[in-house]
């Protein structure tokens, strides 16, 4: 019977102390900002996933809304909705910290014990100091559970297929799975909740096959375990393709446009590149190339079978920049899935004594980090409002205020009588139908999103609130074909620590018109 290796428990005395130190650290940052921000415009999306629960959305699978169903049917607050990505990132922590130790059996170069249990407080630190990780801790985005499925589904990968260590120190490959049939359901189950995380989770499933396929060969065809595995992962997706079935595979089809993009440019792959050092860190990055170089050095090809992890995911997303159909936090699962690697990578070379670069980046990194919670706390730069220059693009701003807005426009409403309220882009939608529900909230313009399935279009001839935010302002809609008159009827300044930081006006627009509104004004989704 194989007897997983795992690291030494955490006890007061040990080194580990610092690891809980850590991880203490980054749950109190997170707990702060959780109840301190409102929802991100993504969040406030997917927060309604919940309110609005379905099999499949149009945007994405339906598990990031299902997460949060019983938070928001029992009316729960915004931060006490966060605890869920909150515990996903110490998960996701824990996790790492466990590949970082058990990786390390199978390169030679890194199988010391003192260097494996360095190796786990590596990994938890590298987390700690990419600042886009602190953004997915907050706000629960399909990517946020997708990071802590890839993980988890890499370790049962790992126990599935562990090795046998040769007598000069290498390894070999068994002939047959030596996982349980538990472990291969496992194995299933965990697919079916990518798989309801987010459509990329594919690419981790096409890691796992590789691993695999190469690691038995066609033998595996004969084992009951995998297709139990397939068996269960298919049965857990099937909400999905029933939603699209219904909705003339809407979702498909706007997730492969989107991710499409336009022109490839390799200019987009450099800016995207620079994005990516900077979302996740330059010593994240350092420890990376270390550990692939080790990997290839030791010829430790079951470990190496696990990079692909990283690079499948990667090269995928890294593709798609180029032609402008990428988001940074779209690989996050995939440096998540390197930083075990990274991490032993960076406690053979500073239990080598090479410290000095690495200590550099860890103050440049941890410096950024304080910075970046600094300007949140601050709504932006200190000093600077929404009449300066500076403060009229301030993206901070984004995440203030939003919850009185909604306040004011559900009381507005119902003061006046109005129907509805109306915006002329989805992300001022997403927070106002969040922060105002149930009132419905209509997007003006010509795409089919979301909105349109849970609200459908705004009917001829009614009434609507509308409102406009300084930070994405639009004209009235007041064009032919669309209202006939706007009034105004409130204005709401948010002011943080003595700063205007932004500005909502909330109109009593009548009688829209029967005839098709024409384009936005720019503003695109």
């Amino acid at each position: 019977m194989h007897t997983t290796n795992r690291p030494p428990a955490f006890s007061p005395e040990s080194p580990y102390k610092r690891l809980w130190g850590l991880l203490t650290l980054g749950i109190l940052i997170h707990l702060g900002f959780g109840w301190l921000l409102t929802f991100s415009v993504d969040e406030a999306h997917y927060a309604y996933y919940a309110v609005k629960l379905d099999w499949s959305y149009f945007d994405h699978p339906p598990l990031v809304g299902w997460v949060q169903w019983p938070l928001v049917a029992l009316g729960a607050p915004d931060g006490l909705i966060r605890i869920v990505p909150e515990s996903l990132w110490f998960i996701s922590c824990l996790l790492a910290r466990q590949l970082a130790y058990e990786i390390a059996t199978l390169v030679p170069d890194w199988n010391v014990p003192r260097l494996r249990e360095s190796a786990g407080l590596w990994a938890i630190g590298l987390v700690l100091l990419a600042p886009l990780m602190h953004v997915l801790a907050v706000g629960l985005l399909p990517d946020t559970l997708l990071m802590t499925l890839t993980l988890a589904l890499m370790l049962v990968t790992l126990r599935l297929i562990p090795p046998i260590a040769s007598a000069a120190g290498s390894t070999n490959l068994r002939t047959k799975p030596a996982g349980s049939i538990s472990l291969w359901c496992l194995l299933g189950f965990l697919l079916g909740l990518a798989g309801l995380s987010k459509y990329t989770a594919v690419l981790p499933a096409t890691a796992i096959i590789l691993i695999v396929s190469w690691r038995f060969g066609w033998a595996v065809l004969w084992q009951p375990g995998p297709w139990l595995a397939v068996m269960i992962a298919a049965f857990m997706v099937l909400p999905v393709f029933y939603w699209n079935a219904q909705h003339d595979w809407i979702s498909f089809s706007y997730q492969i446009n989107h991710g499409a993009g336009g022109k490839w440019r390799a200019t987009r792959l450099a800016a995207f590149t620079g994005i990516q050092i900077a979302a996740y860190g330059p010593l994240l990055i350092l420890g990376s190339v270390a550990g692939v170089r080790q990997v290839l050095k030791n010829r430790a090809w079951i470990a190496g079978g696990f990079l692909l992890f990283f690079f499948i995911p990667f090269a995928v997303t890294a593709f798609l920049a180029g032609g402008g159909g990428s988001l940074p936090h779209w690989t996050a699962p995939a440096w998540l899935a390197i930083t075990p690697f990274a991490a032993n990578a960076l406690a053979q070379r500073w239990h080598q004594g090479r410290h000095r670069l690495i200590r550099a980046l860890i103050w440049i990194q941890g410096v950024i980090c304080v910075l970046a919670f600094a300007v949140l706390f601050f709504a932006g730069i200190p000093g600077i409002s929404q009449q300066h220059t500076w403060g009229k693009k301030n993206p901070i701003a984004d995440l203030w205020g939003w919850e009185t807005a909604g306040d004011i426009a559900r009381q507005l409403a119902q003061k006046h009588k109005i129907p509805s309220i109306s915006v002329s882009n989805w992300t001022l939608a997403s927070r106002l139908a969040w922060y105002a529900r149930p009132t419905p909230v209509y997007v003006l313009d010509n795409r089919f999103d979301q909105f349109d399935l849970w609200f459908g279009q705004i009917p001829a001839g009614s009434d609507s609130l509308f409102v406009n935010w300084s930070q994405m302002r639009f004209d009235l809609p007041t064009q032919a074909g669309r209202f006939e008159s706007c009034t105004q009827l409130q204005t709401f300044e948010f002011n943080r620590l003595g700063r205007v930081i932004s500005d909502f006006g909330f109109y009593h627009c009548r009688n829209w018109g029967a005839i098709g509104a024409p384009s936005d004004t720019g503003k695109t989704r």
